[in-house]
């Protein structure tokens, strides 16, 4: 006697699956649009300045957007500074200029993010790791206190800042500049990564410890190549800020430590303001930047998402 087994079969909900498909793809499509949407709103700023830098005086004012069918590029923005394909070869004095300022750009924005991001972690390790009380300031007053030197306008620390450099022989020099740049981004460093070192298992620290290491070695060995991410994302950050930062640096600098910021801003003439002369230092200045953020951008994603999972 032999027992047949009949297996049920399977319905589909053919219209529910379609239902689902098509809400999915209707999402998929709103989220992708608003985001290429947001991408051409924030792009579109670069895109002026780089296009404006290849344009004449009447394309500018008249607004042409498009190349090649608005208006015929032109090398006038470059040549002004020395870097197009003509005058690149023979000898220049803008072109000497701009890259003695991009020079003191680089140096200025390097120092002043590699300090800050050395003595930053050194102060967030220490106040994730152990308590402090100075008077009526723990760890979280202390933490507070640093935030809060970014309250102040920068326009209230330019006389004392200028009195003070003054009298030390700091006007316009680098050191001057990176020791105020240091400063300036220091507050935001601790901030970024206290929060890294807080996402660090102390088991880690507890387990060298009794290895053998000092807390100095465990540190060292242990804790900085995985703070190692948002160190990265820490001094991108700082970068930019101070690459870009110009109000002390035309403040505090007139010929020798002038900074990109302030060439850029200074691009006025008898006729007015040099808007392709702008724009090309400006594509320039932005270069560097951007090359940092492609080179780094896998250390930026670390950086970012680093704690969001404990």
């Amino acid at each position: 006697m032999t027992t047949e087994t009949v297996e049920a079969p399977i319905f589909r909900d053919s219209e529910t699956d379609l239902r689902h498909r098509a809400r999915w793809w209707t999402g998929r499509i709103a989220i992708y649009g608003a985001l290429i949407l947001w991408s051409l709103i924030c792009l579109f700023p670069i895109y002026w300045t780089l296009t404006t830098s290849f344009k004449m005086a009447p394309n500018v004012m008249q607004g042409h957007l498009i190349p090649f069918v608005d208006y015929q590029p032109s090398w006038l923005g470059f040549r002004s500074l020395g870097l197009s394909p003509d005058t690149f070869a023979a000898e220049s004095t803008p072109r000497a200029e701009f890259m003695k300022r991009f020079m003191n750009s680089v140096v200025v924005s390097l120092s002043s993010s590699a300090l800050a991001v050395a003595l930053g972690s050194l102060a967030a390790y220490g106040l994730s790791r152990f308590s402090y009380r100075w008077a009526w300031m723990r760890n979280s007053d202390i933490s507070f206190f640093f935030l809060s030197q970014l309250i102040l306008p920068p326009v209230v620390l330019a006389l004392p800042f200028l009195v003070l450099y003054k009298a030390l022989g700091l006007l316009d020099t680098r050191i001057g500049l990176i020791l105020l740049y240091t400063l300036t981004v220091l507050p935001i460093v601790i901030w970024i990564m206290r929060d890294q070192f807080a996402g660090i298992p102390t088991e880690l620290e507890e387990a060298a410890l009794v290895d053998g290491l000092s807390i100095w070695g465990a540190f060292l060995t242990i804790i900085l190549p995985i703070a190692l991410p948002g160190m990265v994302a820490a001094f991108i950050l700082s970068l930019v800020l101070t690459w870009n930062e110009y109000f002390f640096a035309a403040l505090l600098t007139s010929t020798h430590a002038n900074t990109l910021p302030v060439m850029v801003a200074s691009q006025t003439g008898s006729q007015g303001i040099n808007w392709w002369s702008m724009a090309a230092l400006s594509s320039a200045a932005i270069l560097p930047l951007v090359l940092v953020g492609i080179l780094l951008e896998r250390f930026i994603i670390k950086g970012m998402a680093a704690g969001a999972v404990k």
